[in-house]
């Protein structure tokens, strides 16, 4: 087959909602392209995003109750897309949301179980693309390189900005990848002390003043010394960066406005390192709606790369995009996993299938 519709699932660590993609996909003349068929990003309420966030605390037998009822609520959801757009797809590919993400133990976990989704929805599933790349010795992530390589090579490096930041490029023929810092997991959580969602335009963030202790704390952070392949869970989060937060006295407005500084710090060091004179650096997630942290990247950049931030509908849904595209690579038993990204012993394809009974 040359030619696919699927539709690719994501939820997020900055648990904004579930988004929904369908795309068709069509291979020609050696090169993939894609045409977003419909989107929909299902915002969770209050009560499911509080369950999301507390899975980690979970026991063994309520979370694994969870990951099946969470498996069947998106299988409805995605039944309830097909129905109304009277949509045609080959399968379902499906992220998940991630619970526990500790590559250095051999771990990594997403709910949402693929033979509850399949059976929901009466489709055929691809999921769990991360648990085989963690096996052969990988970090599991991050994952949308491969998507960066073969439907976005336009551009010279592609930096993602959700809960966690993470930047993909191109180096000496091999793709690298990491996962930069905490992005909108960092700012939602300070903007829940204020009772809010999250900082809309960056509005509250920018009317802040800088703390320099704390930046200089937060950019000391071991993490970043790190060499790649290299990721980032919630736990990591909770564990090093809370902490420093929960324990600083300052205005929720200086503590946004310096976790922006934060983040723009880290990310420039991240792309002052790609070997290029000027990077052509494709921006999108959520992040990519903060206007006060693309303004503060912008100002760090020193002209060293070129900032593009494309259609709202890639801004949202290219991660679901391109999980929808990892799913192909599976069915077609080609590469989805890169071992120069994630430090496995070998590339992949990577992901479990589900057929519907």
């Amino acid at each position: 087959m040359n030619q696919y519709t699927v539709i690719g699932l994501m939820s997020g660590t900055s648990l904004d909602g579930l988004d929904i993609v369908c795309a068709n996909f069509t291979h020609k003349n050696g090169k993939w392209e894609f045409v977003i068929v419909c989107k929909e990003s299902i915002e969770y309420d209050a009560s499911f995003k509080k369950k999301l966030k507390n899975t980690v605390h979970l026991n063994a037998t309520d979370l694994l109750h969870f990951h099946n009822e969470f498996g069947t609520w998106l299988g409805k959801e995605v039944k309830r897309v097909i129905d109304k757009n009277k949509l045609t797809i080959d399968f379902i590919a499906s992220h998940g949301h991630t619970v526990f993400h500790q590559p250095e133990i051999g771990l990594t976990y997403q709910i949402g179980s693929g033979q509850h989704l399949a059976n929901a929805s009466g489709q055929k599933v691809i999921c769990d693309f991360r648990t085989n790349d963690v096996a052969l010795g990988g970090q599991g992530a991050p994952l949308v390189p491969i998507g960066d390589r073969l439907l976005f090579s336009e551009y010279d490096a592609c930096l993602n900005l959700g809960g966690i930041s993470n930047i993909s490029f191109e180096e000496h023929n091999n793709r690298i990848a990491y996962d930069i810092s905490p992005v909108n997991m960092l700012l939602n959580y300070l903007c829940a002390k204020i009772g809010k969602a999250y900082d809309k335009g960056g509005a509250i963030a920018q009317s802040g003043s800088l703390n320099k202790n704390l930046l200089n704390t937060l950019n000391a952070l071991e993490y970043y010394q790190l060499p790649f392949p290299k990721s980032l869970g919630y736990e990591w989060f909770a564990e090093k960066v809370i902490p420093i937060i929960d324990t600083t006295e300052d205005t929720t407005e200086n503590l946004l406005h310096t976790a922006v500084h934060h983040i723009c710090d880290q990310i420039s060091f991240s792309v002052k390192k790609i070997e290029s004179d000027k990077t052509k650096l494709l921006i999108t997630g959520g992040g990519a709606k903060n206007d006060f942290l693309i303004q503060t990247l912008r100002q760090k950049q020193v002209n060293h790369a070129e900032i593009i931030i494309p259609s709202e509908e890639i801004i949202d849904f290219k991660e679901a995009l391109i999980f929808a595209f990892m799913g192909i690579l599976k069915d077609r038993n080609e590469t989805n996993c890169l071992k120069s990204v994630t430090g496995a012993k070998i590339d992949s394809s990577s992901g479990v299938i589900f057929i519907p009974s």
